[in-house]
């Protein structure tokens, strides 16, 4: 490649160093900062800094940027690169033009330094850097900057790791499903038809009714008893009432009223409950009517009849009845046995009871148990769930920086129309809930008007028109209201695609950095053709001078006898090779006066260039304060906006 060959231009000086110190380990580069002036890098070269660089690389290939394997690159580029590559990863954006690229100029690494020290304060990095200590390569400083920059671009893609493969995972089921699923859907439909086929066989069906003319029951057990009697169920005496009866007996007993042996007492009252129970369901079965009767069979209806003339003395005879043989088993049991015989027949209902008592406390014990490890097992659901919220919480975070970077007024509108498609939807469910009840209400009349036997055959036409005509009406403006809901679902469906069509960070700074990687490309084809053009024109004009200079020789030594032969010859001889030199000097003074003036050109081009990097410094640091003010400015509005709000 072709350089310049003045000493003191700045590429030179930024492609390598000019001076280098005596001692060993250590070498001294001249540089250009923004300003302008010169300034000198200590560039160390020990064992230490060999070691480090060694550590930076291999944390940069374990942290995923495998560009630091490229041999071609110098240390700067390698270092510089990961850095710029773990902040980007954190989602940081360096103040520059352009991201980083390899071989940049010396204002580039000079920008690129300062904004990678201005941006790691505000990633909260508790190392502190200085810029000449990157343009130096300084890894002993530099290796904990980027150990925490690593650790922290891991930990930011294990975060956004949950929410990239959900975010994919639904696309993926937007387009494409799994066998399973969609062996699911083969089988649900005769799953579910199958369910209610059984559910409507085994269905409870009723078979009385309880008469109209019977009354209203006041007690809630006997309401109870009476619609599960309807459908064909028949209990004995309930629990309730046996407890009753048992703490009945354990305060007679604790009170000291021992007239009757224990075992007895429970027999007689068990058959006592019994026996009011059948009762009780007779005289529930006697205001029932069967709802369907078979032929050769006897209905409820026509028993309650039969037995209804005299219901009230017969359950009058049969609690007379159950009186007196109670008041007689109490005379012959107290005849019949002892007292010896009373405290043996006590002792082992006492032991009966502790026996039932110790049941229920080992049942009760392992209930307990039971209800410890469902504890447990709730402290831990409780636990999964709390970390699961947290996790939603960071994702949530991420989806409200996301939406923060996309642009508002497209948010905004795909809120109001989603917002819109979910008041058709339940404008749509409400209308069609309504259309049911009115169409089960409509159903209904029709079965009261068949029933009904005062109307006409054309009245009854002339409904069923009115009723089709509603029905097509309503029909018509769902039709409408669906038409609606699938224009408004098209227009989100074209919302949606065309931000999916515009470009995220990620895919902009890929973009970015392919582009420049093709400019770098045919840059370097570019400077190597001129390379090529400008070596064979140099060579075209020394092959061209050479052939001159030859011609000249072989006219000289060619005609050099026979001017030596006569002395006018000679003279003629001496004259034009006097004009000769006369004539090589003038083409020397031309070529030192074109080299003079390229000189100049040079000279020139390279001012206009110093002068080029001045104003380019300027504009950064223009673009920076005008970004600092327009924070200031945002600021400012927001604390406005709330001041006006409150």
């Amino acid at each position: 490649m072709l350089r310049s060959c003045d000493p003191l231009h700045p590429s030179n000086m930024a492609a390598t160093s000019v001076f280098q110190r005596a001692r060993t380990g250590s070498k001294i580069g001249v540089q250009y900062d923004q300003e302008g002036n010169l300034i000198q890098v200590e560039t160390r070269e020990d064992e230490e800094q060999n070691i480090k660089l060694s550590e930076i690389l291999e944390l940069l290939l374990a942290a995923g940027y495998f560009r630091a394997r490229i041999k071609g690159l110098s240390p700067f580029d390698k270092v510089v690169g990961g850095m710029t590559w773990c902040i980007t990863t954190c989602n940081f954006d360096i103040d520059v033009d352009l991201l980083f690229q390899e071989n940049s100029t010396i204002g580039q690494k000079i920008a690129l330094t300062e904004n990678i020290v201005s941006v790691l304060p505000k990633m909260k990095c508790p190392h502190r850097l200085e810029p000449h200590q990157i343009q130096g390569l300084d890894f002993i400083h530099i290796f904990p900057v980027i150990q925490w920059l690593v650790k922290r671009a891991i930990e930011t893609r294990e975060e956004m790791g949950d929410s990239i493969r959900a975010y994919s995972i639904a696309q993926f089921h937007k387009t494409h499903s799994y066998p399973e699923d969609e062996d699911f859907l083969q089988k649900k439909g005769r799953a579910v038809k199958a369910v209610l086929d059984i559910s409507e066989v085994y269905k409870p069906r009723r078979k009385y009714k309880r008469q109209v003319e019977a009354g209203e029951l006041l007690d809630e057990e006997s309401r109870v008893h009476s619609t599960l009697l309807e459908y064909g169920r028949r209990y004995g005496f309930s629990k309730h009432s046996k407890q009753d009866k048992a703490e009945d007996r354990k305060a007679s007993l604790a009170a000291g009223t021992q007239a009757t042996p224990p075992g007895m007492t429970e027999t007689s009252e068990e058959e006592e409950l019994e026996a009011a129970e059948e009762l009780r369901i007779k005289t529930l079965m006697t205001n029932m009517a069967a709802m369907a009767t078979g032929e050769g069979t006897l209905t409820a209806s026509a028993v309650g009849q039969i037995v209804g003339l005299q219901s009230e003395e017969i359950k009058q005879i049969a609690s007379e009845y159950a009186e007196k043989q109670s008041g007689l088993s109490s005379e012959e049991r107290s005849e019949r046995f002892g007292p010896l015989q009373q405290h043996r027949r006590l002792l082992a209902s006492l032991n009966k009871q502790i026996q039932q008592k110790t049941k229920q406390l080992e049942e009760l014990q392992a209930k307990h148990d039971e209800l410890q490890e469902g504890g447990e097992e709730a402290k831990t659901k409780l636990a999964e769930a709390t970390e699961h919220t947290e996790r939603l919480d960071s994702e949530l975070q991420a989806l409200q920086q996301l939406e923060g970077q996309a642009d508002s007024s497209l948010l905004d509108q795909l809120r109001a129309l989603v917002s819109m498609n979910e008041r058709l939807k339940n404008q749509e469910h409400e209308f069609r809930t309504h259309c049911r009840e009115e169409m089960s209400r409509l159903q209904q009349n029709i079965e009261d008007l068949k029933l009904a036997s005062g109307e006409d055959t054309e009245e009854k036409m002339e409904r069923n028109q009115l009723i089709d005509k509603q029905y097509n009406l309503d029909r018509e403006k769902l039709q409408k209201i669906r038409l609606l809901m699938a224009r408004r679902n098209r227009e989100i469906a074209i919302l949606q695609r065309k931000m999916d069509e515009v470009p995220s960070r990620a895919e902009l700074t890929q973009y970015q950095k392919r582009f420049i990687e093709l400019y770098s490309q045919v840059s370097a084809t570019h400077k190597e053709t001129k390379q090529f053009f400008t070596l064979y024109n140099t060579l075209d004009d020394k092959k061209v001078y050479l052939e001159k200079e030859v011609n000249l020789l072989n006219s000289i030594h060619d005609n050099f006898q026979q001017a030596m032969s006569s002395s006018s010859a000679k003279e003629q001889f001496l004259r034009q090779m006097e004009q000769i030199v006369e004539g090589i000097k003038q083409n020397r003074i031309k070529m030192e006066k074109k080299k003079q003036e390229n000189k100049m050109r040079r000279d020139q081009l390279n001012d206009d260039h110093l002068e080029l990097l001045d104003k380019q410094r300027l504009y950064f640091k223009t673009v920076k304060d005008f970004k600092e003010e327009c924070r200031k400015n945002e600021m400012l509005l927001s604390k406005l906006r709330a001041t006006g709000t409150s």
